[in-house]
């Protein structure tokens, strides 16, 4: 079994290559004796979409296309599969094993170690262990939601998404048709940003606010996705990072200590609470809303409002 797999992927593979125009999934079928055998058009496109996902994650670009008339095509284009070769010095593979720690205790563990795998056979210095360097450091990045995994896979692949998405001052969730660009965290929170369809403006989604499932749409993404740096300044915006004014908030004396990191000003008030100056950016309302009781603002009047606002839809539930 194993044996015929490897040699179906292998089929595809050299099909996706070997094309100049996108081949429907019917042309792939007639060319691939394997698909040829399935029994059904439903056993066919289950094998295909796990052959597809799996030769994804052997790192080949696929590409989805979709013609004048609607049908999808899929190709493999030669210059956006070939490398160049790749020389790593002892302080390069260090810093990519580092990195490949970080996703040990998430889904992507397998990937990780799949990655240095193949930079080994591509020239990894043969002295170098990249598990083993800095092994006094153990980088953790917690990845809880179920939506991380297929918006992962959706920003590489540039494909469009939707998904139910429940804002922080909303009783129901409300769908969302986005153009997934990159996902990137913040304290302890994974954040995705996009350009909203429905809206015609980029956002930035909290992954812990989206339910259901994550749904993939086929075509093109219709704006050019932004820079990494850009995409990072706004997330950093939209979390709270920026900041041009201050706010003046109460906090119980044990509690909050994300937020005393942060604050300019810290003053005690006694009976167990404490006055502080923090930055006041876009987001602060949403964060401070998850201290709950230990918090209560002082000002501006309008952060007040947005947390007194916040809290009531969290009691509606």
């Amino acid at each position: 079994m194993a044996i015929a797999k490897a040699e179906r992927l292998m089929n595809l593979a050299l099909c996706l290559l070997g094309t100049r125009r996108p081949l429907s999934k019917r042309e792939l079928r007639e060319s691939i004796e394997a698909y040829l055998e399935a029994g059904s058009d439903d056993s066919f496109n289950r094998m295909f979409e796990r052959d597809k996902d799996d030769l994804r994650e052997l790192g080949l670009v696929i590409e989805t296309v979709e013609n004048l008339d609607g049908e999808v095509g899929y190709l493999a284009r030669r210059d956006s599969n070939r490398l160049p070769p790749i020389t790593l010095d002892a302080e390069e593979a260090a810093a990519l094993g580092l990195a490949a720690k970080v996703w040990q205790q998430a889904r992507l563990a397998g990937a990780a170690s799949g990655a240095l795998q193949k930079l080994r056979a591509a020239g990894l210095p043969e002295d170098v262990d990249p598990y083993g360097a800095h092994g006094a450091l153990e980088p953790r990045i917690p990845v809880h939601e179920a939506a991380f995994e297929p918006l992962m896979l959706a920003c590489r692949d540039r494909r469009p998404v939707v998904f139910d998405y429940r804002k922080a001052n909303a009783a129901q969730p409300g769908q969302r048709h986005v153009e997934p660009w990159a996902l990137e965290c913040w304290r302890g929170h994974w954040y995705l940003a996009g350009w909203d369809r429905d809206r015609g403006a980029e956002r930035v989604f909290r992954l812990s606010r989206i339910t259901g499932k994550v749904r993939s749409r086929s075509g093109r993404f219709t704006v050019p996705v932004p820079d990494v740096v850009t995409v990072r300044e706004t997330v950093a915006s939209w979390a709270g990072e920026t900041a041009d004014r201050s706010a003046r908030i109460r906090l119980r004396s044990d509690a909050g200590y994300p937020l005393r990191a942060k604050a300019t000003a810290v003053r005690e008030l006694g009976d167990g609470w404490d006055e502080l100056e923090i930055p006041y950016g876009h987001g602060l309302d949403a964060w401070l809303v998850e201290f709950g009781p230990d918090v209560v603002v002082l000002d501006p009047a309008e952060l007040r409002a947005d947390v007194v606002d916040r809290l009531r839809a969290v009691a509606k539930g």
